[in-house]
């Protein structure tokens, strides 16, 4: 049984709040890791959990991870998780359900900023931004950013790049074998992309219709969920689920570096050893992925695409930063793109936590804005 106090207290946690809701079917938990940067900003996940215990691991998890990709990012963002426990993520969720979620969310008045996470859609934040502006990635028309799903493989891209040019001095995806471990939101724009890049590219999904559909659009190849772990390439590149990689699968890899979407891929911190062991490079994914949130940052000081995409972009020189530290100081690049991104927040937001109203909401210089008003 996890003991939450202690749980939040070892991560460092400011604030994990139950939320529920009877009438409307309401059971979430959102969880605030840190504002020393900004106000903490990260996805809505949706998903059945066997245990409420496994729910709160998740939050905690998930939104310590955040506060690491906004710092590793360059951004004046914290890092916040809303989990909501749902029996079918994939079912569409009634407006009653959304809104309840969506106060829950106004309670934080701005210290949580929500945004599309593991089944969520872009209906579901339209939904929720009905009864609060503390909400990210709605339709464009409504003066959000839309799908984050397209920037995340942008910056996916340039990870890879990043981390082939450090082991080739080459760094590029032509020629290179990609194996994708997800056909959902992400999966599918990296496929596109990856093809589009001259990589020769194998997906697998849970749902193999939906991996079948990804490949037949982009000339891809197929293998099964149960084997794509195991499948001979330069890249692995997880985009599914998150703890794919553990003392087990470890020994199926057959690739040189393992780059992917999906958060937290690493069951616990002791994996990165074996796979230093093996000599597979593992490329943070707290950096790998953080198009998204860049993305969506964007919309507090007046959305640009063009600039969002070039501030992706720059995660290829993130991940040489990190590359070049962990050599440096003979570590994993894990531990150092931890360190990088733990030194930024302390140096820059030593003391601080944002609350509602603050002036200081480090966004660049300028005042913390709602994305749009509720309604």
């Amino acid at each position: 049984m996890i003991s939450l106090t202690e749980a939040m207290t070892t991560r460092g946690h400011e604030q994990v709040v139950y939320a529920t809701d009877a009438a409307a079917g309401l059971r979430a938990i959102i969880a605030v890791h840190s504002t020393a940067l900004g106000p903490s900003l990260g996805g809505i996940r949706f998903w059945r959990y066997e245990r409420e215990d496994d729910a709160v691991l998740d939050a905690l998890r998930l939104s310590e991870a955040m506060t690491l990709k906004a710092a590793a990012a360059g951004l004046h963002q914290g890092g916040g998780k809303a989990v909501v426990l749902v029996d079918d993520p994939d079912a569409q969720r009634s407006p009653a359900f959304l809104h309840a979620l969506g106060r829950a969310i106004h309670e934080f008045g701005g210290r949580y900023l929500a945004a599309e996470d593991v089944g969520a859609t872009q209906r579901d934040m339209d939904l929720i931004a009905e009864v609060t502006p503390w909400v990210t990635g709605v339709d464009p028309a409504r003066g959000g950013s839309g799908d984050p799903s397209p920037v995340t493989a942008v910056g996916v891209v340039a990870a890879m790049r990043s981390v082939l040019g450090f082991l080739d001095d080459e760094p590029t995806l032509a020629g290179r074998r990609v194996a994708v471990q997800g056909a959902g939101h992400v999966g599918a724009h990296l496929v596109e992309r990856l093809v589009g890049a001259g990589a020769s590219v194998v997906v697998a999904d849970v749902n193999e219709a939906k991996a079948r559909a990804v490949a037949a659009a982009n000339g891809a190849d197929v293998v099964g969920a149960d084997t794509i772990l195991g499948e001979e390439c330069d890249v692995l590149a997880p985009c599914a689920l998150g703890a794919v990689v553990d003392a087990t699968t470890v020994e199926q890899l057959r690739c040189r570096t393992l780059c992917g979407a999906a958060n937290n891929q690493l069951v616990d911190d002791t994996v990165e050893d074996l796979l230093v062991a093996r000599g597979i490079v593992y490329v943070p994914d707290f950096v790998a992925n953080a198009g998204g949130i860049i993305n969506i940052a964007e919309e507090f000081t007046g959305y640009s695409r063009e600039r969002a995409l070039a501030r992706t972009e720059a995660i290829e020189d993130t991940v040489t930063q990190v590359l070049e530290l962990a050599r440096e100081h003979g570590m994993p690049p894990g531990r150092a793109a931890v360190e990088m991104a733990c030194a930024r927040v302390e140096s820059e937001g030593a003391g601080r936590r944002w609350e509602p109203g603050d002036p200081a909401a480090w966004t660049d210089g300028a005042p913390l804005r709602s994305v749009r008003p509720a309604g």
